[in-house]
């Protein structure tokens, strides 16, 4: 296993800071459009593939996290 540096690091950092200031007018918008689809059970993977391009896979995860809930395996 190889461990990332603290230069990739802080760039991944930057990388994901600069994906939300680029997209933030239009990611949320993305995000209720994919949530909308879920809520109807509509198919998702279209929205998931709009919402991929102005998102992080956090903010997806969160969005239907909020509509769906959160797996939780029964033991």
């Amino acid at each position: 296993m190889i461990r990332a540096t603290s230069e990739e690091k802080e760039l991944q950092i930057h990388n994901l800071n600069a994906l939300h200031e680029t997209h933030a007018d239009v990611s949320q918008a993305a995000l209720e459009t994919l949530q909308q689809a879920a809520i109807n059970h509509d198919n998702v993977f279209e929205q998931l593939i709009e919402a991929v391009k102005y998102c992080s896979l956090g903010q997806i995860t969160d969005a239907l996290f909020e509509v769906g809930g959160q797996y939780r395996q029964s033991m």
